[in-house]
């Protein structure tokens, strides 16, 4: 039986990945933190390890006898440019030093990010060779984080995959988009036509584990995303299907989507966690593509979008709709 760690677990992609192995027949332990919520994996066969990625004694114990590291967790708000630095970089460091302890270790998956690469200019598709020219905190963050994953491809073998926006039953990410949306407006931002790259969940999730078991893919990076490039109107209309009611599509300014970034960074001040919402993620929203040229995983890994928009967007609207979120 194939055994995996799995960080991140108790997140959105870290949760739908176990369940995944799972389906495979793998043994899994998961690292969670005592104040982690642990309501989609509490019902799952795996093991849970008690601990955070600072824990050098917890990380060698969990990680010495499995064959496949999956490492999601990561930190996606912070207030300052130290805190990603620090819940990304630092802690992507310490599990790769302990795993290369491990000589039986089959692969180190680290889930990475497009905003690494940054957006795409001119609307022309970055691919693996391009530049890579981040534009927040959290897009350097994960850059270097990928540095120290490749400083160790000659002592283990690694795999890094560039994820896309993601979407699905669990996400909250994109849930504000379905609440307005739902609620009959389709909220754009800018007077021109923004471009993305998403993928569903399960697309995502079978990536991660298709670049775990693939040979070809040891010490490599790749970018993943959807085949079609979608706008944020294509988004709005797909969701729209589901609503009781036609929506209307209401533009905001870039500069006003800064101002409410800026305002929001402020009320950080008075809450006990930092919001994603902030200048940081401004910038990612006035971007004008996000958007990954997949050649090379889908001629090394075979990758394909299986589950195209019209079909995900069905999916987790009506999970949302079960779930009360709606």
């Amino acid at each position: 039986m194939k055994k995996a760690f799995v960080t991140g677990a108790t997140g959105f992609i870290g949760s739908h990945l176990v369940e995944a192995l799972l389906s495979k027949q793998y043994k899994i332990k998961c690292l969670v933190r005592k104040s982690a919520n642990l309501r989609w994996i509490k019902d799952l066969p795996v093991e849970i390890v008690y601990g955070d990625l600072f824990n050098k004694d917890v990380l060698t114990e969990a990680t010495k006898d499995v064959d496949y590291i999956f490492h999601i967790a990561g930190v996606i708000a912070s207030r300052t440019k130290e805190g990603y630095y620090y819940g990304n970089v630092e802690t992507t460091k310490n599990l790769l030093e302990v795993a290369s302890k491990n000589l039986n270790l089959k692969r180190f998956v680290f889930a990475g990010s497009l905003t690494a690469v940054g957006p795409a200019a001119n609307k022309i598709p970055p691919d693996e060779q391009s530049p890579c020219n981040p534009i927040t905190n959290y897009g350097r963050s994960k850059l270097e984080a990928e540095k120290e994953v490749l400083k160790f491809k000659d002592k283990i073998p690694v795999t890094v995959l560039r994820l896309p926006a993601v979407y699905g039953p669990r996400d909250t990410a994109t849930l504000d988009f379905f609440k307005t949306v739902s609620k009959g407006v389709i909220p754009l931002v800018g007077y021109k036509s923004k471009y993305i790259s998403i993928l569903y969940v399960s697309d995502v999730v079978k990536a991660l584990i298709d670049a775990a078991e693939c040979d070809m893919a040891i010490g490599e990076v790749f970018l993943i995303g959807s085949e079609k490039f979608y706008t944020w109107e294509e988004i709005g209309m797909a969701i729209e299907k589901y609503t009781k009611h036609r929506t209307i599509k209401v533009r905001f300014p870039e500069f006003f989507v800064v101002i409410a970034a800026a305002f929001n960074n402020f009320l950080d001040i008075f809450r006990k966690k930092p919001s994603v919402f902030n200048i940081e993620k401004s910038k990612d929203m006035i971007a004008d593509a996000w958007i990954a040229d997949i050649t090379k995983a889908k001629n090394h890994l075979n990758f394909r979008q299986d589950v195209d928009l019209e079909e995900g967007i069905r999916r987790t609207f009506e999970w949302y709709q079960k779930e009360g979120w709606i």
